[in-house]
């Protein structure tokens, strides 16, 4: 089932989850045993991240040395686990930054055979690695140019143009949004402007990434409507487990902020 439709025969609040892929070499019963511990909450669905490769930094006896960090691997795996495991539908994170549209090409067509109905189109956050792009091949820059080729799939118009006869898949499509603003954007109106342009683009829902005052999310509902946003806008929550994350969490977000490196777009 779509999210969407999820959204539309609720009777009641509803709480779902978002879940990172396992460490490359992890155990996926480690993963199962947390989503047992969840099945009682009835999460109407999960969202599974992405990660593209990212560029870390190590400490070695002859100095600082930069690596190249493989992705984590899983996120269709996982998202096709959890929905024939447990029977909850699954909203695969698809990403511009280190994919090709090749290569989300070939996610999508796999996601859309293994009966996946959902994904999340995101910019992702900036790893410091920019992958070469092969020759004759292309990427998506921003989230509203991911979520036009999934439109476009949706449609059954593939990146060969001249497929006969080419099958349309049938994704509901999210999109991020920020009640404090994205850092890439000069101030909030501008960002409400490029959200709108998503869901113009055929996004049919909005996610917002985590905030710290219930104000920001309702005054963002707001500007939204009055932007003629009128598709549902989920609140991102993320659940404290430690004291220590009142700090850890938003300190970590300026930090993202001060570095100027954006957030999901």
């Amino acid at each position: 089932m779509k999210v969407i439709e999820h959204l539309e025969r609720a009777k009641s609040p509803m709480i779902s989850f978002e879940i990172i892929p396992l460490q490359r070499g992890g155990d996926i019963n480690q993963l199962f045993a947390f989503i047992d511990s969840i099945i009682k909450y009835n999460p109407p669905f999960i969202d599974v991240t992405s990660h593209s490769s990212q560029v870390i930094y190590e400490e070695t006896p002859t100095g600082i040395k930069k690596k190249v960090k493989r992705k984590r691997p899983g996120t269709i795996g996982i998202s096709v686990a959890i929905k024939n495991r447990y029977n909850i539908d699954t909203v695969p994170h698809i990403l511009c930054d280190g994919f090709t549209k090749e290569e989300t090409e070939d996610a999508l067509i796999e996601l859309n055979y293994l009966g996946i109905e959902n994904v999340l189109a995101i910019k992702g956050d900036d790893s410091m690695f920019k992958k070469p792009i092969p020759e004759g091949r292309s990427s998506n820059s921003y989230a509203l140019d991911l979520v036009k080729q999934i439109k476009d799939m949706n449609s059954g118009r593939y990146l060969e143009e001249d497929l006969m006869d080419a099958a349309p898949t049938n994704f509901c499509i999210g999109v991020g949004g920020y009640p404090e603003k994205h850092f890439g954007a000069p101030n909030l109106a501008v960002d409400i402007k490029y959200a709108k342009q998503k869901v113009d683009a055929g996004a049919e829902y909005i996610v917002t990434q985590m905030f710290f005052r219930n104000k920001y999310y309702f005054d963002y509902v707001d500007k939204c409507r009055e932007a003629g946003i009128n598709v549902p806008i989920i609140p991102g929550l993320k659940l404290i487990t430690a004291k220590r994350q009142l700090k850890s969490i938003p300190s970590n977000f300026l930090s993202k902020f001060r570095r100027n490196l954006p957030l999901k777009s």
